[in-house]
């Protein structure tokens, strides 16, 4: 059990300062119905403090309202706190959208943002599979989640989970392969934004100049080996009333070490379904590919390679949701109080990018 104490200093007041200076928690807790009658909590402030002590605070409910007492701050029982809490999903979820809505990143490569995208699972008490999924965009420049939004375990990836801003590259693994989802998400900001993700060899349906289906495979088998970087444009197309759009595939070799681990994942998949191994597999796992609707002018094959090494930034971010946070770590029952308690990690999560701003914006041997 946790030891609750009285605290000679607050420092409560200090982290709602590090909220935008627009929201109004009063008026989005009475807007939410989350703080109809002030019974207990006073106030959008301590209702959200609730919430951060409960989630990633790590306090029972029972710990939580006797902590509120002693320090002061409201007076109410583990069972009016049950139910505040869970009245408050949409309120905790209008926080984090502010939070996001407020950051903002700066242009890093050739005028453009990069951002990434990726998702990651939470199983709920007992379970062994995926009951939740947190859906996030991570933004290289300013070195933090510019989206995030929690889904149940049907919500599946697609690039246009989160909205994109004007001159936005988005990277996403082989889970954003979608030629829908890539006509979405360029539509959505009229075509001011391009995408690079990685390709299996038959996800996606790829057609050449005059129409006729590409043979990805045969392709790949017919490259040389003195060559390590290859570069085509083709058409991509999803059902057959969309429209082909024109994608480059870029294209690297891989070496021999990682051609052999990739064959070793390959074969003890297939034995685990006690299926054979298609020879396109094998041939496919011999190379690095991935699609971008980026122009060959600007944007060399090996820069595209390198952009998209980056993504790994975002697994170290929802690394430390899980190692630091603990946010895999659900002690709820309820849908309705693992919403309420997934979003006020969140919001610790943002409230932590905040605050590690101001070392990025410090200079490392100090003022220059």
């Amino acid at each position: 059990m946790h030891q609750v104490s009285p605290v000679t200093t607050d420092r409560f007041p200090h982290l709602l300062g590090r909220l935008p200076k627009t929201l109004d928690l009063d008026a989005l807790a009475k807007a939410t119905k989350a703080l109809l009658r002030k019974r207990g909590v006073r106030s959008g402030a301590d209702l959200l403090r609730f919430a951060l002590a409960w989630g990633p605070g790590g306090l029972s409910l029972q710990e939580a309202a006797a902590w509120a007492g002693i320090v002061g701050f409201a007076v109410l029982t583990e069972e009016a706190l049950f139910q505040r809490l869970h009245n408050s999903v949409a309120f905790l979820e209008a926080i984090t959208e502010a939070i996001l809505s407020a950051a903002a990143g700066l242009p890093r490569w050739a005028g453009r943002c990069l951002r990434i995208a990726d998702s990651t699972s939470l199983s709920g008490l007992a379970s062994q599979g995926t009951d939740w999924r947190i859906h996030g965009v991570y933004d290289l420049a300013a070195g933090r989640f510019s989206h995030l939004h929690l889904t149940d375990a049907h919500g599946g990836e697609a690039l246009d989970r989160g909205k994109p801003i004007a001159g936005e590259i988005r990277i996403g693994d082989r889970g954003y392969a979608n030629a829908q989802a890539w006509q979405r998400f360029c539509q959505g900001c009229d075509g001011l934004v391009d995408f690079i993700v990685r390709l299996r060899w038959n996800t996606i349906r790829l057609v050449d100049a005059q129409g006729a289906i590409f043979d990805l495979t045969a392709w790949l088998a017919r490259l040389p080996d003195t060559t390590q970087i290859h570069d085509i444009v083709l058409w991509c197309q999803s059902g057959g009333r969309q429209t082909p759009r024109p994608i480059r595939l870029v294209v690297q070799r891989k070496s021999p070490a990682a051609l052999a681990t990739s064959l070793q994942a390959l074969r003890r998949q297939a034995s685990r379904k006690q299926q054979k191994l298609d020879p396109r597999s094998e041939i496919a796992a011999g190379f690095m590919i991935l699609a971008t609707s980026l122009p060959e002018t600007g944007f060399a094959a090996q820069e595209i390679l390198a952009a998209y090494r980056l993504r790994w930034q975002i697994e170290l971010a929802f690394k430390r949701l899980k190692s630091l946070l603990h946010i895999d770590k659900l002690r709820t029952r309820s849908e309705t109080g693992t919403r309420c308690w997934v979003q006020a990690h969140l919001i610790m999560a943002l409230l932590c990018d905040d605050f590690s701003q101001d070392i990025l914006d410090s200079f490392p041997s100090g003022a220059c």
